[in-house]
């Protein structure tokens, strides 16, 4: 399209454009990334207007806390009285219904019941069933919506996960955290839009891999940008001790007239991508170290979130630095949290993990409360999939395992426009949904929805096709969505 076309284009679009503005959503991104490109040649007609937020949100953020490996639901959420009374019998072929099991035990002969070995209580006003397991998320039942319908048809790890976090089974497509920063941006021009921080618990862990944080075929800039436990949280950011600030500033400068004419030459986004990205780095070298900086943090957060805040790359540590760099204006923080598959010796391995994430999780939600940021933040907890209910290899009165299960799980949502509550409910067996289902995209488009973007014009043409995170499907669930 013409320039003056698009010029006419946008002028009919300016009363749109300025009353979102005025609501706060999105100016930051589209005063830092769109405003200086409009005409610049780095940005087109479609890219501004996808870039334009659909309506006002009830969150302006994300704080995901992946529980990869997937959580046993039976254990912690999912009260399942009737499994302890039916110890050791035969699951009924009218409850599994033929689906299909996993390698690990698809030889099995026998699938006996396993109840949980841990109690449950009702807490909050909603009365919601939670393990003695979890005593600090028990403490805040009245933020959460407990959503134990969740379901998926990927059965395996690797797909299940990459479904979770890029609407698609396959790689190579946007993560959820890339789709959010090339619909929004970032609030803050000197951090990214999207980061990631990785844990490791005392369980079975489960690898996780950049593919989950790819940008796929969007431009470069929105992929997540890896911040680690070591001495640099952002690898290559420092400069070497004999290059000064000039130094850098004038390197940048000479290697953004060369990238220009590149630019100019071949017309390949990616080179302006990469200009981007060297000055985003640039900004950062003085960004990340002060929010990565603990030690101002009073005694009292310490002591909220406990002493494995003070070491960097657990658990804890990474839910602190996400209220952190979530305060500082970064849209999507992903937490990916290893050691949850409980195929064998479940009872301990979760015992281990919760006591490395139960009191830090409830911490961030009480932190960012306090703090006056719930409302505005979503915070998301969950894995994959769900667990089976009846046991994978030996069974004992003390110990059993538990197969990949995605026809039921539970997830808990809180902030950001969440009602609290419990939504959903699974058959007294726990192995199929009785209420209220919700599929892997339902939950993609509901998120988007509480981000002020309607997920089904939140798209991107690649290879003549329209691709969007909720591919060709997704409801919202307005049921879980405050009025």
């Amino acid at each position: 399209m013409a320039k003056q076309a698009l010029e006419y284009r946008l002028q009919m679009n300016r009363r749109r454009f300025l009353s979102r503005l005025s609501l706060g959503i999105g100016s930051a991104a589209l005063g830092s990334l769109l405003i200086p490109d409009l005409f610049s040649g780095k940005a087109n007609e479609e890219a501004i207007l996808e870039q334009l937020p659909h309506f006002a949100p009830k969150a302006k953020r994300i704080i995901y806390l992946f529980q990869n490996g997937a959580p046993s639901q039976l254990e912690l959420f999912d009260y399942k009285p009737m499994l302890r009374e039916k110890f050791g019998q035969d699951l009924p072929e009218s409850i599994r219904m033929g689906q299909r099991l996993t390698g690990m035990t698809a030889e099995q002969t026998k699938f006996p019941l396993a109840g949980s070995l841990f109690d449950f209580a009702q807490y909050g006003e909603s009365k919601a069933w939670i393990s003695e397991l979890l005593p600090y998320t028990a403490g805040i039942a009245d933020e959460l919506c407990i959503i134990k319908s969740m379901y998926t048809e990927a059965i395996n790890h690797d797909p299940a996960l990459t479904f979770f976090q890029t609407g698609a089974q396959v790689g190579n497509r946007p993560s959820m955290g890339s789709w959010l920063s090339y619909g929004l941006g970032s609030e803050n021009k000197n951090l990214p839009a999207f980061c990631v921080l990785l844990s490791k618990g005392k369980g079975n862990g489960q690898g996780v891999y950049s593919k989950l944080w790819t940008n796929g075929f969007l431009d470069s800039v929105h992929q997540g940008v890896q911040f680690s436990s070591g001495e640099n949280p952002v690898l290559y950011l420092n400069d070497h001790a004999s290059v000064t600030r000039a130094d850098r500033r004038n390197m940048l400068d000479q290697l953004e007239a060369l990238n220009e004419q590149g630019l100019k030459e071949f017309g390949d986004p990616e080179i302006n991508a990469k200009i981007q990205q060297y000055e985003m780095a640039y900004r950062m070298q003085t960004a990340v170290p002060e929010v990565t900086d603990i030690s101002n943090e009073p005694e009292s957060i310490i002591k909220l979130y406990g002493p494995e805040c003070l070491v960097p790359g657990t658990y804890a540590a990474n839910c602190l630095l996400a209220r952190k760099l979530s305060e500082n204006g970064v849209r999507f923080v992903q937490l990916y949290h290893q050691g949850w598959d409980g195929h064998g010796n479940l009872p301990a391995e979760i015992k281990g993990q919760c006591a490395d994430t139960d009191q830090p999780s409830a911490a961030l939600i009480k932190d960012l409360k306090q703090r006056g940021m719930l409302d505005e933040t979503l915070v998301i907890w969950g894995g994959e999939f769900g667990r089976t209910n009846y046991c994978q290899g030996p069974l004992t009165k003390d110990n059993y395992g538990r197969d990949h299960h995605p026809r039921c799980f539970t997830i808990w949502m809180a902030g950001g426009g969440i009602k609290p509550g419990v939504y959903g409910e699974t058959d007294d067996f726990g192995y199929n949904i009785t209420s209220n289902p919700v599929h892997v995209h339902d939950f993609h488009a509901t998120v988007l929805h509480l981000m002020g973007m309607d997920h089904e014009q939140l798209t991107f043409k690649h290879l003549g096709r329209r691709y969007r995170l909720t591919d060709v499907a997704g409801k919202i669930v307005n049921d879980i969505i405050k009025a």
